[in-house]
């Protein structure tokens, strides 16, 4: 009989978690319950021949709770920032630090933060497919966000691949701003400065101090006038700091956007893909341990401040009874194969990130 992928229950302190293993142990993830986050994702190197970690996750209950970092968390309702916690929707303004009146820094949404319950998994000799749902996202539990959103998101674990689905349905009766993301770092290993980085990507998005956006048609930066943020043709990282959104992004042959890390001693990569979006990258030089230790490349549908931009109105739109999916996902690989599989997420969806309407 063929031996399977296997799902086992585990905590984290007192937080649930799930551990997703290989047959052959070539391959292990470890999710937590606590906003459906990806703490582990290990694969066997091909230059080591051991299983190696290509994530910098939450280490322990304590950082998973403190939210530091926001280490693989998936961002929904919205991703990134947004200007002062408020923003005007459908006429109504609205505020989503009402008892805030210093500290008025608001980031990445609540789904981090909410928990999921294990819906479905399905297990084969060659993949892991996990379904985890939260109706965490209701009327008055967050403040300024007066709407009703069921949220799936789906795990596939495919041997080198991890692709993931977060899909939400507006179950309420008003139309709701929404957008998503995920905010994973990935490590190959030795520090960021040594690696190259590949963005298929020509416009970068211009902030202020405060990293919002600027106004309009401002906000948007030709490469060719910001050579050293520019990461078309791939190059070594050295000491660049970057805290940035990257957008009018390019895909490849395969039709996948590929955001790429390299060790160029080794060959190894990690190809971060979506099919739309935006690409916001982090070199983690803030971050409360291990600064460059790890980088951030986080695909999401829309730029920092969404909610307060008209031009994003009606990608934002979830309307009652409808449902919007983003995928995304990432591929460890040495060198470029020449024939490409596709992923488990292509197998299961011709069109990711489709609006279901």
């Amino acid at each position: 009989m063929t031996a399977e992928y296997r799902i086992a229950e585990n905590r984290l302190g007192g937080e649930p978690t799930l551990v997703v293993s290989a047959p052959d142990g070539s391959a292990r993830a470890v999710l937590s319950l606590r906003g459906a986050t990806l703490l582990s994702w290990q694969v066997t190197s091909e230059a080591t021949g051991r299983l190696t970690e290509l994530t910098d996750g939450y280490r322990d209950e304590k950082e998973l709770l403190s939210q530091d970092g926001v280490r693989a968390g998936l961002l929904a309702p919205f991703p990134n920032r947004v200007a002062d916690a408020r923003y005007l929707y459908d006429g109504r303004d609205h505020d989503l630090l009402p008892d805030h009146p210093g500290d008025r820094l608001i980031y990445h949404g609540f789904a981090r933060e909410t928990p999921f319950e294990l819906a479905h998994a399905t297990t084969t000799a060659d993949s892991a497919r996990l379904i985890l749902r939260t109706t965490g996202i209701r009327p008055g539990r967050y403040p300024g966000y007066p709407f009703a959103i069921d949220l799936t998101v789906e795990y596939a674990l495919s041997g080198s691949e991890l692709a993931i689905e977060i899909r939400a349905t507006n179950v309420g009766d008003s139309t709701a701003p929404y957008a998503a993301g995920w905010h994973p770092y990935f490590t190959l290993s030795r520090p960021i400065d040594d690696l190259t980085l590949h963005i298929p990507a020509h416009t970068l998005i211009r902030t202020d101090a405060s990293l919002i956006p600027l106004p309009g048609e401002d906000a948007l930066l030709s490469l060719d006038d910001c050579l050293g943020m520019d990461f078309r043709t791939p190059k070594r990282l050295g000491d660049t700091v970057i805290d940035a959104c990257y957008a009018d992004l390019t895909p490849g042959p395969a039709g996948r956007i590929e955001t790429v890390l390299t060790d160029p001693a080794t060959g190894e990569e990690l190809r971060v893909w979506q099919h739309s979006g935006y690409m916001h990258v982090f070199t983690g030089d803030t971050l409360a341990r291990d600064r460059r230790a790890a980088i951030a490349l986080e695909p999401v549908e829309t730029i920092t401040d969404a909610f307060n931009r008209p031009e994003h109105a009606a990608t934002l739109a979830l309307e009652p009874g409808r449902s919007s999916a983003f995928a995304f996902g990432v591929e460890y690989a040495v060198g470029r194969p020449q024939d490409r599989h596709p992923s488990v997420g292509a197998i299961r969806r011709a069109a990711d990130d489709r609006r279901v309407r």
